[in-house]
């Protein structure tokens, strides 16, 4: 299980460096992830919630007009979710279209005895559920032979904490990151991005 986020950048983005990925693919997070993988990641973030519609009057600066978004709007949204993959058999369940990082502790009210999470519609519908300790995986409900990854509930909570810490691990790593991309913007972005990610903030450090 690996948290991701689907890439949004706009084109000719040159607002800071990030690595070349096909819109919409998705990024796995983590602490491993290289300087450019970040500043894609956080580009994406901060672009799934660049809404016009949504938001109070821009700043004319191109910096702070990109970010606004992310650091004002009361509810974030990030598409993406958790993936899981049955290596084994070749499978692998992906976010749907109404599936966001922002409420992937869901998954952990579906083990605590939930029945069913929906992510997506009509024509990729993937849906997880409980039935007593198993929890199925159906990567499409509107396949009548969709593939299925099964596993216990004591599986999916020993991957939720994997999925946690990889989530821990990519924020810790964009707050390095931001001294060196967003100077001047390391504490409210870093603040915005956990807040996004449904985590609590990382302690200050010193910036080098």
């Amino acid at each position: 299980m690996r948290p991701v986020v689907q890439i949004l950048i706009p084109e000719g983005f040159d607002l800071w460096q990030v690595a070349e990925l096909q819109r919409f693919a998705f990024l796995p997070l983590g602490g491993e992830l290289s300087p450019a993988e970040v500043g894609a990641a956080v580009a994406s973030i901060a672009g799934w919630n660049d809404a016009d519609a949504r938001l109070p009057p821009r700043p004319a600066d191109p910096l702070a007009s990109f970010l606004h978004g992310l650091l004002t709007l009361d509810e974030l949204f990030v598409a993406g979710g958790l993936e899981v993959t049955d290596t084994a058999a070749g499978v692998t369940f992906q976010p749907g279209c109404c599936d966001g990082l922002e409420d992937w502790r869901d998954w952990h009210r579906l083990a605590d005895g939930g029945s069913l999470l929906g992510f997506g519609h009509d024509p990729v519908s993937p849906v997880a559920e409980r039935s007593g300790r198993t929890v199925r995986l159906t990567v499409n409900e509107q396949q009548g032979d969709s593939p299925v990854i099964e596993l216990s509930v004591a599986e999916l909570l020993g991957l939720l904490d994997v999925a946690e810490r990889h989530l821990a691990g990519f924020l810790a790593l964009a707050t390095d990151w931001m001294p060196h991309h967003l100077p001047g913007h390391r504490g409210p972005v870093t603040a915005a991005l956990a807040r996004a990610l449904d985590l609590p903030a990382p302690a200050a450090r010193p910036q080098p």
